[in-house]
């Protein structure tokens, strides 16, 4: 059988930030999820401190994709050379390498060159592969640019942050709650409506309307969330978000504790820069930012996020714990 020819793309684009910085978000995967768009979640498989093998779950138009990312980091050379599975192309892996340049102290060269095996396809779909292929490349150094050109900032606009309850009941109640997200309009007052589909196991794209702002109104939240019942947890990420917030991610994890269950919620945020025009990250109307002029600028919006997102997991979290505890005594 003849081979199949490798199709090769390679987008080059000066970066506003040094090449050490440009590389560090490169090769720090696991923040990827809260830093660009498209990936929803990161694992690391293994790592011996150059060679890493991920598994990433990804965003591509209205589905959620899923492969393994094979890659070997270079800090010196400032390079990462990677292979990507993807599952719905088994055998035709896509490799690739990320360079980076200085150029001067205060820019650098991103050049990403990828080799990908095209199926076996009718001309006209093969082209459409093909602009595909590029699309995706200038995508991803565009997202990398919009990130990494506020590296100054950046500190400032992430947050972290996890809120903890001892819950009395079953872990196995208590993360059914959590997993069933289209019961919860009628479960928590702060959630008015939810559309959820799950065209995967365990892989639910979500549409959740909230009234928990100070302001009353009902704020649309769109996102992803992947959940793993084996290993009792659940991760999410929000794709369309309220002003102040450009991106949101989290966790919830249960752990058994004593005569009950430990959930965690973890979350992470990034704020939006004022200082920086609308990108494909940043949707939201600008009269909702924070402004840095106003009274406790980017410190008091950080307390107000960080308290209303905190307040809505706890409120969920002792609610879950309620009707476990409800459900042991009726079945009692």
């Amino acid at each position: 059988m003849p081979s199949q020819r490798v199709r090769t793309s390679e987008h080059t684009a000066r970066i506003a930030a040094p090449a050490g910085v440009v590389y560090g978000l490169l090769a720090d995967a696991v923040r990827w999820p809260l830093l660009l768009p498209a990936p929803v979640h990161v694992e690391r498989i293994d790592f011996d401190g150059v060679r890493e093998r991920l598994r990433l779950w990804d965003v591509d138009g209205e589905r959620v994709r899923s492969f393994h990312l094979n890659r070997i980091l270079h800090p010196h050379a400032r390079t990462v050379v990677f292979e990507q599975e993807d599952t719905a192309r088994p055998g035709a892996p896509t490799t690739g390498t990320w360079t980076i340049e200085t150029d001067g102290d205060t820019h650098c060269r991103v050049t990403l060159r990828q080799d990908r095996t095209p199926e076996r396809l009718t001309a006209t779909t093969t082209a459409r592969s093909h602009r595909e292929q590029d699309g995706e490349s200038a995508d991803r150094i565009a997202d990398l640019r919009a990130v990494a050109e506020r590296w100054e900032r950046l500190d400032q606009l992430l947050l972290s942050f996890e809120d903890s309850v001892h819950l009395q009941g079953p872990a196995e109640l208590v993360y059914d709650f959590l997993h069933r997200i289209q019961d919860w309009p009628e479960r928590l007052p702060h959630i008015d409506a939810v559309d959820v589909r799950e065209d995967a196991p365990g892989v639910q794209i979500t549409a959740v309307d909230t009234s928990a702002a100070p302001d009353g109104l009902t704020r649309t939240t769109r996102g992803v969330r992947l959940c793993f019942p084996a290993a009792a947890r659940i991760v999410f990420k929000e794709l369309l978000t309220p002003a102040p917030i450009a991106a949101h991610t989290g966790e919830w994890s249960l752990t058994p504790d004593g005569d009950g269950v430990r959930v965690v919620c973890a979350q992470q945020v990034l704020l939006h820069d004022p200082h920086t025009p609308h990108n494909r990250q940043d949707r939201q109307d600008r009269q909702d930012r924070w402004d840095p002029g106003a009274a406790g600028g980017l410190a008091e919006t950080r307390r107000q996020v960080r308290t209303r997102l905190g307040h809505a997991s706890t409120r969920t979290l002792h609610l879950a714990g309620w009707r476990a505890r409800t459900a042991v005594r009726r079945l009692r």
